[in-house]
């Protein structure tokens, strides 16, 4: 495979990827915007979406490729999705202070002074719900990686792009008309 090509497909990876993280992104934003507005508070933050869903589909692509171990290998698919996401997790949340942190180190006299004050204040609550949403997505992403690695590239597209099977040819009673 040429240099052209991987360049191409790492591309396409991080582009579908980030559009992955990106709607987690915007809808976590959206959200914001809208309890922000009950208050009469602007919020003008978008251009995060996009900067945040590169730099996680990035590193969310490059730590696919760290194996977690031959005992976790050996184990349900659902320990790996597990560990994975609450590892992905924390690397959020230290990303996030630490972005707080450095933001605030003039105002606060230091990087470390300022990720104090975020604990102190109700800034905290911010971090903290940004971290349970991405946490969510990250959770999904590991889920949707099992399933595609388990079933094959586009299987679930697959899938959700059929009709439903009706009872007959599942042998499952029909839902609908229970």
């Amino acid at each position: 495979m040429s240099i052209t090509q991987k360049l191409k497909e790492e591309a396409k990876a991080i582009g579908i990827t980030a559009l992955y993280f990106g709607t987690w992104i915007a809808a976590l934003l959206l959200l914001k915007s809208l309890i922000l507005a009950e208050y009469g508070v602007a919020f003008h933050q978008w251009s995060l979406a996009v900067v945040g869903a590169l730099i996680l589909s990035k590193v969310v692509l490059v730590l696919e490729h760290v194996p977690l171990g031959r005992w976790v290998q050996a184990k349900p698919a659902l320990l790996d999705v597990v560990l994975r996401t609450i590892l992905y997790s924390l690397g959020v949340a230290i990303v996030l202070v630490l972005e707080k942190g450095f933001e605030g180190r003039h105002a606060y006299g230091g990087v470390g002074p300022a990720v104090r004050h975020l604990f102190a204040g109700v800034d905290v609550h911010h971090v903290w719900a940004n971290i349970v949403c991405l946490s969510g997505a990250l959770l999904m992403y590991n889920i949707l990686t099992v399933i595609r690695q388990n079933f094959g590239k586009g299987a679930l597209m697959h899938v959700l792009l059929s009709p439903l099977p009706d009872q007959e040819t599942t042998g499952k009673p029909d839902v609908k008309s229970t």
